[in-house]
Formats: C-alpha cells, sequence, structure tokens
C-alpha cells in the first residue's frame, strides 16, 4: 500500500521524490506529488516532505491465522551461499517443525550454487529470484522483492543473518511491511501456547536477556549474527522443491550499483573449528604471544574479550563477543574470560567449551563443559609443552 499524499498541502517541491529509493513518487500535471505502485511505504519521502503532506496509510492489524510458516533469507556473494544460511535454515527447521508448518528458504541471485543444499538442510521449500542484475547483492532491489513476495506468501516468521547486508535490507522490508524486526538474536522458539516466535537478545548494554515477540503485525522477523547457531549436517534423503520466482526490474530504480569490490582478506575468526579465547586474566600483552601459539599447534585462531581491545593488545576482527563477532567451533578454550553476558553472547555456539580461571565463581563456568580452576597462562603453557611432546 503506497503513502498517502495530501494534494492540497502538497507544493510540489519535489522533496519527496529525490528522497524515495525506489523512484515511486513523482509529479503530475498539476505540479502534485503522486506514489506509483512502485512504492513500498519505507516512509523516507515522509520525513523529507517540508509541509507535512505525505503520511502513512492506516492498516489493520496483520496477525491472523493466514499468516503460516517460517521464512530464511538466505544471502549469496558471488554465487555462493554464505554459512549463516545453512545455519538459519537449521534453527527454521526446529521452528517450524515446533509449529507444524513449512519451511521455506528464499534466494535471490545468478547462477546461485547449490539451492538443494538448502533443502537437505531442512528447507521445504526454496524460492529463487535469478537475473544477472541481482548477482551483485543491493539491498533496494532485494527489499522491493522480498516486500512483494512477504505481501503474497504471508509467511508468519522471516529470519535473516546479520550480516552488513542482511543488517540493511531487514530494516527496509520491516519499514515496507509495518511490522517489528529484532536484532541480533541469541536465541528464538516458539511459544506454544500463542504461537508467537520468542526473540531474545543482549539489552540494556548487555546486561540482561530481554525475550521480545511482535504480537500484533506479521510477519516476526529477526536477524541472527553469523555463528550463534549451528549447522546442521545435510540429509542425503530430504526430498523438496524449487521455486522461480519472476523478478521485474522495474522495481530496480533510482540507485542503480555498478559494481561490488569486495575486501581482500583472509579466514574469518568464525571459520575455524578451534578457537582459543583471552580475557584479562592473561595479565600482559606479552602472554598473547602464548595464546596464538596454543591456537597455532590447534590449528585454530585466537580471539579476545572486549578489554582486551579496548587496551589495544589486538585488533577488533579477534574480537569475541556482541560487539564483536560470534563464534561455534568444535572446540572454544577460554583463558582467563570472566564470562559476562556480552562476551557469552558470542560463544553460545560452540559445541565444546574449556574454561580457565582462577575466580571458581567465575560467570563462564556456568555455560562451560569443561571447568579449570588454575592460573589460565600456566595451564596454556603446559598444554603447549604436551602438543608439541605429541609431535616430537
Amino acid at each position: 500500500m503506497a503513502v498517502i499524499i495530501d494534494k492540497e498541502l502538497c507544493i510540489g517541491c519535489g522533496s519527496c521524490a529525490g528522497a524515495c529509493p525506489q523512484a515511486a513518487i513523482d509529479l503530475d500535471g498539476e505540479g502534485k506529488a503522486f506514489a506509483g505502485d512502485a512504492c513500498i511505504n519505507c516512509g523516507m519521502c515522509i520525513g523529507a516532505c517540508p509541509v507535512s503532506a505525505i503520511s502513512a496509510p492506516e492498516e489493520e492489524i496483520k496477525a491472523d491465522k493466514e499468516w503460516k510458516g517460517v521464512w530464511v533469507f538466505c544471502q549469496q556473494t558471488d554465487s555462493q551461499l554464505l554459512p549463516v544460511s545453512y545455519e538459519l535454515v537449521g534453527k527454521g527447521r526446529e521452528l517450524a517443525d515446533s509449529c507444524g508448518e513449512e519451511l521455506t528458504a528464499v534466494v535471490f541471485g545468478y547462477n546461485v550454487w547449490g539451492l538443494d543444499s538448502l533443502i537437505k538442510a531442512g528447507a521445504d521449500t526454496v524460492l529463487y529470484a535469478e537475473d544477472r542484475e541481482l548477482s551483485l547483492a543491493f539491498e533496494i532491489p532485494y527489499a522491493s522483492l522480498m516486500c512483494r513476495l512477504i505481501n503474497e506468501k504471508k509467511p508468519a516468521v522471516v529470519l535473516y543473518g546479520a550480516t552488513p547486508f542482511g543488517r540493511t535490507m531487514a530494516p527496509m522490508v520491516a519499514a515496507g511491511l509495518r511490522t517489528g524486526l529484532t536484532a541480533d538474536c541469541t536465541v528464538l522458539e516458539m511459544d506454544e501456547e500463542t504461537g508467537l516466535l520468542k526473540q531474545t537478545r543482549p539489552a540494556f548494554g548487555g546486561n540482561l536477556m530481554a525475550t521480545i515477540v511482535c504480537a500484533d503485525r506479521r510477519p516476526q522477523m529477526a536477524t541472527v549474527r553469523p555463528g550463534v547457531f549451528t549447522a546442521p549436517a545435510p540429509d542425503e534423503k530430504r526430498r523438496g522443491r524449487v521455486e522461480w520466482v519472476p523478478w521485474s526490474k522495474a522495481a530496480d530504480k533510482g540507485l542503480k550499483l555498478l559494481d561490488f569490490a569486495a575486501a581482500k582478506e583472509g579466514r574469518k575468526l568464525s571459520d575455524f573449528d578451534v578457537v582459543v579465547v583471552a580475557g584479562r586474566g592473561i595479565g600482559q600483552k606479552k602472554n598473547l604471544a602464548v595464546v596464538k601459539e596454543l591456537a597455532e599447534l590447534l590449528g585454530g585462531d585466537f580471539g579476545v574479550s572486549r578489554p582486551l581491545i579496548d587496551e589495544g593488545w589486538a585488533e577488533y576482527p579477534h574480537q569475541v563477543g556482541q560487539t564483536g563477532c560470534s563464534v561455534a567451533p568444535k572446540l572454544l578454550i577460554s583463558l582467563g574470560v570472566s564470562g559476562a553476558i556480552q562476551h557469552l553472547a558470542g560463544i553460545s555456539g560452540a559445541q565444546t567449551m574449556i574454561a580457565v580461571n582462577t575466580d571458581p565463581e567465575a560467570p563462564i563456568f556456568s555455560v562451560a563443559d569443561y571447568a579449570v580452576v588454575c592460573d589460565c597462562m600456566d595451564f596454556a603453557r603446559a598444554m603447549i609443552e604436551e602438543l608439541k611432546g605429541q609431535k616430537a
């Protein structure tokens, strides 16, 4: 539904047309603004109008039983699906099963490889829109197409990866649909009594965990950072269907993405199966060399808690926690980390965790599989000596 423009108040200045990312607003023969079919009701023009001539339409609550199923938006880069897509499909399968509904994976791109792998990961249906112009991920046409599909098929729940792209696209979709969006969730579960999606995330600077529900609007939407959930093992026996979705280039108006240059970087911390995380308890900056050596011997990489970043001991890409990266390795060794909520939010996906701290009451022990009460550097050096002895 398009925005409402009061012709009597409109002065024909064109500010709204310039602000519209969809190029959906133009001036008519009388010099008055009007909104075309491409309008996704994002509200950008409302704030741009100097005379308050534009308003959002009043809509009825969208929380009826017509909205069913769980969707996962699966982002691709260079025609390759990102790992977070499989992580969310795994969680989406759990949510869909808990309410007896279907799981749909949504993919936009060109020559995207591995659509069937989403079905093996748990999807019942893959909605796929393909066009050469969709190969370069651009938030505006993606959001417009997503809004159209959601209005047509009415999913109850939609999940996005909290990648830089997802953090931009998801709010556009939420604004266009006039629904809610909970960012950086660490826990997602369906309430069996109400059928609502319970979305849990750190709040108030990470000092507590807040559970949020979107009771009166649909779809219920959330973003989840990579590494929070574990990707499921593929089930080669699963069967599903791929449904091709038409994409109209008319939706790609206004700004146009000409090219995309990816950052040149190596493996990310979240890509490693083993991560050794250092906290303030390592004592001195020079002890990071010991942490790095242990990580290398185990075939992994090192991470740090935020205080070490603030002290300038390590670079930001190595920060683990709410304001850093989330990791879900097979093995995580925590050295001298107390375990603040902000940090725990980034390591909840670890399959096995060994925590080492001199404080037997440290919060990190409440989530660890193995708790070692001792000096963390003594532990690290002893482990290094043992590993080197095995290789000798």
